[in-house]
């Protein structure tokens, strides 16, 4: 029996060695990095609704443009944006973590699930009251089901940005001439881009995307006309193709671009 209880001693005590000498708790896992986004700001003082205002702090509703994205901003406090300036801002991208966490059902259940969007507001604005957790959890989860594919932005901190930091503006610049070009025939000139892609979790049965986009002197994608989900939900910076030259100089193209979602097995 002695020795019996020697030798079970001495394995505890090994156990005990290759976990740590400490007896403390260990160690939260640290919280994941803020997202961080850069742009101008667009303040709609019109487009404000009931719903809106519950993630705003009552204020207008405001925008920060990004190239081809456009980040719907919201406020846990209030805080004065002013039209044109342009801002750097960290916080929770909303449908970035949403789809990080999850959904065991494959939005069956419906997308997004409402336990996703409390983590996603705690995550945010950590040390709410729960009602108000509850509260943002719910306007959160009704914006995004209805526009799953337009970014929802937590902010956690936002300040202008100085001179040395702003992105060049060229919306003053003149702009090269614009020729349209057929879908099947632009296609040959893709250089890379993801034309097949994954479904989102809002859409799990996938299809297919036909987006009107327009192609700068330089082969990206500079704008997209098309407002419908899935061709929000494509990664426009990816695509790159051969500039279209004509009569000697580099034109914008015109086309529609054709992206397949596959659905989910």
């Amino acid at each position: 029996m002695t020795r019996n209880s020697y030798v079970f001693c001495f394995l505890a005590c090994a156990l005990a060695g290759l976990g740590g000498c400490s007896s403390e708790p260990s160690a939260k896992p640290a919280a994941p990095p803020p997202d961080k986004i850069q742009g101008k700001a667009l303040v709609l003082l019109n487009e404000t609704t009931a719903l809106d205002a519950a993630l705003n702090a009552g204020g207008p509703s405001v925008y920060l443009l990004d190239g081809l994205n456009r980040y719907r901003l919201f406020f846990n406090k209030s805080f004065q944006v002013e039209a044109g300036q342009q801002y750097s801002a960290e916080g929770v991208y909303a449908q970035k973590a949403i789809d990080a966490i999850g959904d065991p059902d494959g939005g069956k259940k419906g997308y997004p699930l409402e336990s996703s969007c409390g983590r996603v507001v705690r995550m945010a604005w950590p040390g709410l009251a729960f009602d108000v957790t509850d509260s943002y959890s719910s306007s959160l989860r009704a914006k995004v089901n209805r526009f799953p594919a337009r970014p929802v932005f937590l902010v956690t901190r936002i300040e202008p940005m100085s001179g040395k930091e702003k992105k060049d503006d060229d919306a003053g610049e003149k702009k090269a001439p614009e020729v349209s070009v057929a879908p099947d025939k632009q296609r040959a000139l893709l250089v890379e881009g993801p034309t097949t892609l994954a479904a989102p979790l809002w859409e799990p049965a996938g299809g297919t995307a036909r987006c009107k986009v327009v192609i700068d002197e330089g082969g990206k994608i500079a704008e997209l006309n098309s407002g419908a989900q899935f061709c929000e939900a494509v990664p426009w910076s990816q695509f790159r193709y051969q500039p279209t030259v004509k009569g000697g100089h580099p034109v914008r193209v015109s086309t529609e671009v054709e992206v397949r979602f596959e659905p989910h097995k």
